[in-house]
């Protein structure tokens, strides 16, 4: 389950977010490119944009269920 308390820094603000348990396998950003992107430095996933549409929404929350770590999490604020 993802903490909130250890989400990467580069995460915008909002209801979606990554900490550090990403170990970068690429699912949430092949499922939401929209919201999801690389740090290429760190070699993670982080939050670049919250979702705006309901689609995005629908698709983080479904990266969200399929990460392997769990490591995408949603504090339900927006």
């Amino acid at each position: 389950m993802a903490d909130a308390a250890n989400k990467y820094t580069q995460n915008i603000t909002g209801q979606f977010y990554v900490d550090d348990q990403c170990i970068d396998c690429d699912l949430c950003r092949e499922t939401a490119p929209a919201n999801f992107t690389r740090d290429d430095d760190g070699g993670h996933s982080y939050v670049f944009k919250q979702p705006e549409t309901e689609e995005e929404t629908r698709l983080s929350e479904e990266a969200m269920a399929g990460c392997p770590v769990e490591a995408i999490g949603c504090d339900g604020n927006e």
